[in-house]
């Protein structure tokens, strides 16, 4: 019988080894070699539908947003790369639980404003450990010279697909959902054009794994990240939020077989991601300059720039925040775990008074949608996405 392989580094320090040991299964998270290599086997598959379609463009382009805004029905005549391509994001999955998926958005729309902190300094921080996952961002330029623009666009994105009913098919998370998939089948194509591309060293480019641990980061990683902040989740909110991002990566293409079923299954898949894919290199140093200079910008940045790299400290561990160059400031880090209990009190007071978590949820929601109206006002948001798919 195969040997279990040891735990990688995210799991021996920092807020990911509590978080495991707190939040994570009671049984052995940890891959035989033969599970890993199975894994790998999906860094060389990619997304043959929305390549296609993305390949056909920029003629298929208005085929494509009626579609996608009307229903592929009521197409006379569709192009066979767009009748392909939504014939299969048509067939609703049969695990699909729509009661689910608006128990699971609430839940994230309770956290307001505190759950945009996972998305930037745990999920984008943490993801600058993958380096293969890296080359695609360092040689469009967008993270590294864009930074602060890719910041504000992915979260409008995320509150867009976990807003409350945006997953209906129509609205506008299930659009935001499937057009970021043809970006990534954009940046793509693009990196398959270059010939300077280690395919041995890199891997397919955008290929299946990374998009799944794309998804893991703004999933579970997220619920981690909240609940070490201080929010409190029953059993069933936290099924429910992964389900909501199983959907929502089963609407950006990736496979079946690397969606996690439930929390247990997710943990796993975090286990195999850091086990083969975070293997930081000085790319990563670049990319997670870039992310604190954009947090540090502006009249109270410096401090704001403080508390979000304490938090990535606090969950990624000293060796890895070392490796990113993220300051080690004791003070603030004790600020943000002082924050951290009194939110834990509070929510533990939500969830024994009537009608508190209803109103927590009209709270979150109002912060988010100022929020979004800010972005707005700071750069011209643009959910088609058109600039990269022209």
């Amino acid at each position: 019988m195969d040997e279990r392989l040891p735990d990688p580094q995210l799991f021996r320090q920092g807020g990911f080894r509590l978080a495991a040991k707190l939040f994570g299964p009671s049984d052995d998270l940890r891959a035989t070699a033969e599970q890993v290599r199975q894994f790998r086997e999906y860094a060389k598959a990619e997304d043959p539908l929305a390549d296609a379609l993305v390949a056909s463009m920029p003629a298929t382009r208005p085929a494509f947003e009626e579609a996608l805004t009307k229903g592929i029905d009521h197409m006379a005549e569709p192009p066979a790369e767009v009748r392909d391509f939504f014939g299969a994001v048509d067939a609703t999955p049969y695990w699909l639980d729509h009661d689910r998926l608006e128990r699971g958005a609430r839940a994230i729309t309770r956290t307001g404003l505190l759950g945009l902190f996972p998305l930037g300094d745990m999920s984008l921080m943490g993801g600058y450990l993958a380096s293969r996952a890296t080359k695609s961002l360092v040689a469009t330029g967008e993270i590294e010279h864009m930074a602060g623009r890719r910041l504000i666009e992915t979260a409008a994105w995320w509150i867009d697909v976990t807003t409350p009913g945006n997953l209906r098919r129509g609205r506008s998370g299930y659009a935001s959902a499937l057009r970021v998939r043809l970006v990534h089948a954009h940046v793509r194509a693009a990196m398959n054009r270059r010939r300077d591309w280690d395919y041995e060293a890199w891997d397919r480019p955008v290929n299946q794994v990374q998009t799944a641990g794309t998804l893991l980061l703004f999933s579970l990683v997220f619920v981690v990240g909240t609940q070490l902040l201080g929010i409190r989740y029953t059993d069933r909110e936290r099924a429910d939020i992964l389900h909501l991002w199983r959907y929502v990566g089963w609407l950006m293409g990736v496979d079946e077989g690397l969606l996690p079923a439930g929390e247990n299954d997710a943990w796993r898949l975090l286990w195999l991601l850091a086990t083969t894919e975070f293997i930081p290199d000085e790319d990563s140093k670049r990319l997670a300059k870039a992310l604190r200079d954009t947090h540090e910008s502006g009249p109270i940045g410096k401090a704001l720039g403080r508390v979000h790299s304490s938090i990535s400290r606090l969950v990624l561990g000293k060796a890895n925040a070392d490796f990113l160059g993220l300051p080690n400031d004791l003070l603030t880090q004790g600020a943000v775990l002082t924050a951290a209990a009194v939110n834990f009190a509070a929510e533990t007071a939500r969830r024994r008074i009537p009608g508190a978590t209803t109103l927590q949820e009209l709270i979150g929601t109002l912060e988010r949608r100022h929020y979004v109206d800010r972005l707005g006002k700071i750069v011209r948001l643009d959910p088609t996405y058109s600039r990269h798919l022209l």
